[in-house]
């Protein structure tokens, strides 16, 4: 991190330590993995014990969109923030620490349950927030930092492969039978990502979000399947008997 990178990030992290109910503050995303660039967002969490009031953090003045808590969907994915500070694009993330504390306590035992979350194809596994507390760099005060569980690693592959094949069997007969182009496809995309995080999973490699997330799976050979489709019932069916077995056998190896 650069001394001016290293400036801004202090500068983020004092205004945020101060907030009431905020015990700990992280950074995220590329920039706590190493793999941003001069463009990238930054991404903080802040984590609160027991209460948190968003409208301290619309009180500071950095312009954007403050968000009430449960104001993105509920779940794990509480809520945030996009704000503009010195002119970076900030992201903010509500994470209530009770709540994060019992996700790592269900994924040490293999469990999980899978949340809808905008801008994610196959929903998001509650055990994000332990993939956070792995990745995300402390900058203020104590959290966590869990190695990937067992348990996770053996269960994990299983509930998101069964995801992903019931929604490519469905798919066969509701749409691509009936010449549904778009509904095909977009099953398919749903099932190709479903299967990233079981194979990803298998190899105990964590996920925050699915950028990357078919590459990463080596699943962008996904893309071949899903181009020169018509409203051919037989070309639809063929598109998803392709897939399913391309999915299946990357979830074997991977197992």
């Amino acid at each position: 991190m650069s001394p001016e990178e290293h400036s801004f990030t202090e500068h983020v992290t004092e205004h945020l330590t101060q907030l009431n109910g905020v015990t700990a503050v992280s950074l995220g995303g590329s920039r706590a993995t190493g793999a941003h660039t001069a463009e990238s967002d930054w991404d903080f969490a802040i984590y609160y014990r027991h209460r948190f009031d968003p409208a301290e953090l619309r009180a500071i003045g950095w312009p954007g969109e403050v968000s009430g808590i449960g104001e993105w969907g509920g779940g794990v994915f509480n809520g945030g923030a996009w704000v503009s500070i010195d002119g970076h694009k900030v992201d903010i993330h509500y994470r209530d620490l009770d709540d994060v504390e019992f996700r790592l306590a269900e994924a040490e035992k293999g469990r999980f349950d899978i949340e809808r979350l905008m801008f994610h194809l196959a929903g998001v596994p509650t055990y994000i927030v332990v993939a956070e507390l792995a990745l995300n760099e402390v900058l203020h005060g104590e959290l966590p930092n869990p190695d990937y569980p067992d348990a996770l690693r053996k269960n994990a592959p299983h509930q998101w492969w069964a995801q992903a094949r019931l929604t490519l069997q469905y798919a066969r007969t509701a749409h691509a039978e009936r010449g549904h182009v778009a509904d095909t496809v977009g099953a398919i995309s749903v099932a190709a990502a479903q299967t990233a995080h079981a194979v990803l999973a298998a190899r105990s490699t964590w996920v925050t979000n699915e950028k990357r997330l078919l590459e990463d799976a080596g699943l962008r050979g996904v893309d071949d399947m899903l181009t020169g489709l018509d409203t051919t019932p037989t070309t639809l069916v063929s598109a998803i008997d392709t897939a399913t077995r391309f999915l299946e056998n990357a979830v074997t190896e991977s197992t």
